[in-house]
Order: C-alpha cells, then structure tokens, then sequence
C-alpha cells in the first residue's frame, strides 16, 4: 500500500516570495548604487565599482526566473550559483556565511513545495518498494 503526501501549495510560494522579494530588492540597490551599499562592497568585500551594476542585473535576472513557474528550476540553480559566490565571499573576509546558505535551502523549499516533479526528483524518502 502506498502513502500518499499532501504538501500545501501556500508552503512553497511563502518560501517563494521571501527570498525572491529579498533578491530583487538586494538587485535593486546594486543598480541604483547607493553610497553606503557601494561603500561596503567596495572597501568590504574588496569588489571593483565597476562590478556593482553587472551583478545587480544577475540577481534580478535569476529572481525573476526563479519565480516564474515555468522557469524556476533553472532560476533555482542559477540562484543556487550566486549564492555559492556569496558564501566565498564572506568566508574570504571572515564574515559568518550563514545567511546565505539558509538562502539557499528556502530557495529549494520553496521549489520543492511548490513543484511536484521537484519532489519526484528530489524525494526526502527512498520510494517503497
């Protein structure tokens, strides 16, 4: 006899919207600029000006498809990709790296929960035989 999941839809678009909306608003302020944001990513993270911009359209770009259902798996590994650089990052300055890692499990959370061929790929149990 198999058992059969019940995942509630509104799991995974809550775990959707908040990484999304934090990237699109983190994305935001890399392109308009800020003075304190370039500050830090500048004398902080030891990144060139220049590169403040480029960045910001990547991270828009990959929220954005990470939240388009038809495209969210890739925007899923892309964002998966930018949160790696992310955690280099921080570990090459010597801050914590948590916060992105914790990113990037309720980016896949959210995937998960939202997407049934997600969890046919990725089941948390082995299927019974």
């Amino acid at each position: 006899m198999s058992e059969t999941r019940s995942y509630n839809p509104w799991i995974g678009r809550v775990l959707t919207a908040l990484p999304t909306a934090a990237f699109l608003a983190s994305g935001t302020m890399k392109l308009m600029g800020g003075a304190d944001g370039l500050k830090m990513f500048v004398e902080k993270f030891g990144y060139p000006a220049s590169a403040l911009a480029p960045i910001g359209a990547v991270e828009l770009t990959c929220a954005a498809l990470y939240a388009i259902p038809r495209t969210s798996a890739l925007g899923a590994v892309l964002l998966t990709g930018y949160l790696g650089g992310a955690v280099a990052t921080h570990v090459r300055v010597g801050d914590p790296f948590v916060a992105p890692v914790i990113f990037g499990v309720v980016v896949w959370a959210g995937l998960y929960f939202r997407d049934a061929r997600v969890r046919a790929v990725l089941p948390l149990r082995a299927p019974a035989d």
